[in-house]
């Protein structure tokens, strides 16, 4: 896919770190000007910014909470004054609360769907009518084996995850014929930092390994060079499920 992105702009949300950096890295491999979105480790996303932009690159930071509709707006309007119309829109911001089901508190249940849910859908309603006068769009959200199976997070997060599936497929079925494809990628136990300390997790795992976050980045630029997908998850989960 070398240079096949060139000219379009992506915006990845939660950009600074694990699989929002793989992606960020992917999409600049291959041509595409990179807003990368953080809320807090503005550092570690600078630093990004700058490995792409001296291997050839175009890459801004832009801090902000996707999970607040006006800050939302400034995003988008920031990116667009610095790259362009934003074509390719990556939900890849979340929160993993860790919580079991007596200690599950509302406030625990209204964040989580605040940031795993809520964001997407301000993310994607704030970047719909530049992809709309393009008639060009590719909108991809990152989900989570919890979506379809138990999980070890607790059931606020699975149900932040099949909300967002649930999104991506209202959401595909409205959007199809004006050339914007919205999917999903579904990873289960990737080696990020919220697998820190869980080792013993492998056992669970097929293959015998944790995923990389390079190889769900490989699953999201599937998704985005392919016109004819839509309203779609890839799963990948090392064997653990199967769709």
């Amino acid at each position: 896919m070398a240079d096949a992105l060139k000219g379009r702009t992506a915006l990845v949300t939660g950009g600074s770190r694990g699989i929002g950096a793989a992606v960020c890295r992917a999409l600049a491999e291959t041509g595409a000007a990179v807003a990368i979105n953080c809320r807090e480790r503005i550092g570690q996303a600078e630093q990004l910014a700058g490995e792409i932009g001296k291997q050839g690159g175009r890459a801004i930071v832009v801090a902000a909470d996707v999970s607040q509709a006006a800050a939302v707006t400034d995003m988008v309007e920031r990116v667009t004054a610095g790259l362009g119309p934003i074509d390719i829109l990556i939900n890849n911001a979340g929160i993993a609360i860790t919580r079991g089901v007596d200690d599950l508190t509302e406030e625990d249940f209204d964040r989580t769907i605040l940031v795993n849910l809520k964001s997407a859908f301000l993310c994607t309603q704030a970047v719909l009518p530049s992809m709309r006068a393009r008639t060009w769009g590719r909108i991809v959200n990152i989900s989570s084996g919890a979506a379809r199976g138990a999980g070890s997070i607790g059931p606020h997060y699975n149900a932040s995850k099949a909300g967002l599936e649930g999104l991506t497929r209202g959401y595909a079925a409205r959007l199809v014929k004006a050339g914007i494809t919205v999917n999903a990628v579904a990873p289960s136990l990737i080696e990020t930092d919220m697998m820190s300390g869980q080792s013993a997790l492998v056992s669970r795992i097929p293959l015998g390994r944790f995923g990389t976050a390079d190889e769900v980045a490989k699953a999201v630029m599937l998704l985005v060079d392919n016109a004819y997908m839509t309203g779609q998850t890839i799963a990948l989960s090392g064997g653990m499920a199967f769709n």
